[in-house]
């Protein structure tokens, strides 16, 4: 697999989470996504359909799962992704199939940033809840979340 290089590990560092139901500090789960393999961007439709395609492959796991995304906190990248009810070992193996780098975990509401390689130790990014904003709702068309 593709090594992460430092400069898009540090920018992980620094996202920020919408979604439209807070969720419990209880919860643990996965925010994973399918966008841009390997770290190298690709187009809208084609993100979209990697999308589509992991929604699909959560759906089979019959876990719960919503919708959250991850931006940068200017704004400038936004990407869709789900928050996925899944033990650690589990979303990473989901994550690595979709060709990721590295995924977040959330467990009492630590905020971890992991790497589906382990090449790099987890980092905690502290309170989830700090970092994530309840929205009223998110646009209908992904296209306005993926900036390339």
């Amino acid at each position: 697999m593709t090594q992460i290089t430092l400069e898009l590990w540090h920018a992980y560092q620094n996202s920020i989470f919408l979604l439209t139901q807070a969720l419990s500090a209880n919860t643990n789960f996965a925010i994973v996504t399918a966008a841009n393999p390997l770290g190298v961007s690709h187009n809208v439709g084609q993100n979209r359909l990697f999308d589509r395609q992991m929604q699909h492959d959560i759906q089979q796991l019959q876990v719960p799962y919503r919708r959250i995304i991850g931006a940068s906190p200017d704004g400038k990248h936004r990407e869709p992704g789900w928050a996925v009810m899944q033990p650690l070992a589990e979303a990473i193996a989901l994550a690595a199939r979709w060709r990721q780098l590295a995924i977040y975990y959330v467990q009492s509401d630590r905020l971890g940033l992991v790497s589906c390689d382990a090449r790099r130790p987890q980092v905690d990014l502290g309170l989830f809840s700090a970092r994530a904003t309840v929205v009223s709702e998110l646009p209908r068309d992904l296209d306005d979340w993926f900036y390339l």
